[in-house]
């Protein structure tokens, strides 16, 4: 598992980058152009990437002026970003069932692996715990600290439930973003206050 790792090391480093997603989604929306037409299959891909990206510039054409340069700007930025959106969820979905099929491996002892993974699962544990351990102040024992910070008695995880981050992280976005549009309205010339209320 550790020659793994170190192999899977470098490859995870490159697929990390920004610059090589972005020559990713690139790639494919080439790909897509280019067999699109030889292959039936992906003709409702590219057929919907196209309705979606059109009707997008439509409503942008609302809001200002689509000239001869925009448009074909707005057209390319905005299929590269829908594109860029889906392969982060395919990724995600992925990455998902990779990591629910490792669990399954290891509860199930297939190949006898279970010591395998439970190892570098403990390891990346301390690594994580230890961060936390060196704050830990004198008076405090370890079980307790563990209990108020780490592991509750109940075995309840530390953090809020899914539901309360989902909107606490939801509450933070709009608030940035309405600050930004605030700061937009009142020192641009982009009326974006103005805009968002016309969409409404």
């Amino acid at each position: 598992m550790g020659a793994i790792r170190l192999i899977a090391a470098p490859i995870r480093r490159i697929a990390n980058s920004r610059l090589f997603q972005f020559a990713v989604v690139v790639a494919v929306i080439v790909l897509l152009d280019r067999y699109s037409f030889d292959y039936p299959v992906l003709r409702p891909v590219t057929d919907g990437l196209h309705s979606l990206v059109t009707a997008t510039v439509a409503l942008c054409s609302n809001f200002f002026r689509v000239g001869i340069l925009t448009d074909p700007v707005l057209q390319s930025g905005l299929t590269i970003a829908y594109v860029y959106v889906v392969c982060l969820l395919l990724f995600f979905l992925l990455r998902h069932a990779i990591r629910k099929l490792i669990d399954l491996i290891g509860w199930s002892n297939f190949l006898w692996l279970r010591s395998t993974i439970a190892r570098e699962r403990g390891i990346a544990a301390y690594e994580a715990w230890v961060p936390l351990e060196r704050i830990r102040p004198d008076d405090c024992p370890q079980n307790k600290w563990e209990e108020q910070y780490a592991w509750p008695a109940d075995n309840r995880p530390p953090y809020p439930p899914w539901p309360q981050r989902l909107l606490t992280g939801v509450f933070s976005y709009v608030a940035v973003f309405g600050g930004a549009a605030v700061l937009l309205q009142l020192f641009t010339p982009f009326p974006v206050l103005t805009w968002i209320g016309q969409l409404i």
